[in-house]
């Protein structure tokens, strides 16, 4: 029935082009309208005022010689005062933006190297939107917003970066220098002189730590040995004041005796003991006592 009494219906945030003989005549805005077809009235298409979204991959090479492929998502929408020309100057809007924003991309990164693409996307989202909104302004639609979203970089570039912290480098190298890739080639140069550097840095701390290592140690000894003849000689000087007659050699001799037999017996009652040759006898003890008494008195001469 609506049709036949030339009833049509505009749904909201859509505007209709009424056309009479062919010929634009009105804008139509969104409710009921009467269109009496007898008279030569129809509409010639339905336009949309809402914000549409179209996403753009483009590919490119940056200064440095990477290709990189850097997607722009554009927020757009017709104008309801300037729909006639939305409607009939453009035959496809996708497209066109499309070439546009290609245009712009192409242009803007090649002046760029990589790492300052990833930097700068702001002014590259900037520099589109700029340039189409002067552009799709005259055809009657407005760019909302233009957003860098994914820039992403050749495979080999990609793993390249993240090789930076890993141990492929040469590898790596081989391949860069097989393609040609004067970008990649650079990375992983970069890659190896921060990877040498970590590990002269490395040997470094670990130098040090052995000489602090061997410093302590050795301190340690000296107080051992220290202690131990600390210890010595108190017990001399003691054995000698509670034991009438008795002089320090006396003590010292008695002294070692005891030690060289608590020495065997440790040796003996180890299970995983090495076997052992030392001279055995009362002799042997008295030579050991001779060489230590040697060994004190050149250590006090010199």
């Amino acid at each position: 029935m609506g049709g036949v009494l030339g009833l049509i219906q505009i749904d909201q945030s859509t505007v209709a082009i009424k056309e009479t003989f062919g010929k634009f005549d009105a804008i139509l805005q969104p409710g009921c309208h009467c269109l009496p077809w007898c008279l030569g009235q129809q509409i010639a298409g339905y336009l949309s005022l809402r914000v549409q979204q179209l996403d753009v991959r483009c590919e490119t090479k940056t200064k440095d010689n990477v290709f990189v492929n850097v997607v722009a998502s554009v927020q757009y929408r017709a104008l309801a005062d300037k729909a006639s020309d939305a409607f009939y100057r453009l035959s496809n809007t996708r497209e066109q933006i499309q070439s546009y924003v290609f245009d712009v991309i192409r242009a803007s990164v090649p002046k760029m190297n990589l790492d300052d693409v990833f930097e700068q996307k702001n002014e590259i989202a900037r520099a589109v939107e700029d340039e189409l909104e002067k552009a799709m302004s005259a055809y009657g639609y407005e760019i909302v917003q233009t957003l860098i979203v994914d820039i992403e970089p050749d495979e080999h570039v990609k793993r390249a970066m993240n090789e930076i912290n890993a141990g492929m480098i040469t590898t790596m190298l081989e391949i860069a220098k097989w393609h040609g890739r004067e970008g990649l080639a650079a990375r992983m140069r970069l890659a190896a002189t921060e990877k040498a550097e970590a590990e002269k840095i490395l040997q470094i701390k670990r130098a040090e730590g052995e000489a602090e290592s061997k410093y302590l140690a050795g301190v340690g000894i000296a107080r051992q040995r220290q202690a131990i003849v600390d210890g010595l000689r108190d017990s001399v000087l003691a054995f000698s004041e509670n034991v009438p007659g008795t002089s320090s050699k006396d003590v010292m001799d008695m002294v070692l005796v005891t030690q060289y037999f608590d020495t065997m017996k440790d040796i003996g009652a180890s299970s995983k003991s090495s076997a052992v040759f030392i001279p055995h006898g009362p002799g042997a003890v008295k030579d050991i006592a001779s060489q230590i008494r040697d060994g004190q008195l050149q250590g006090r001469m010199v």
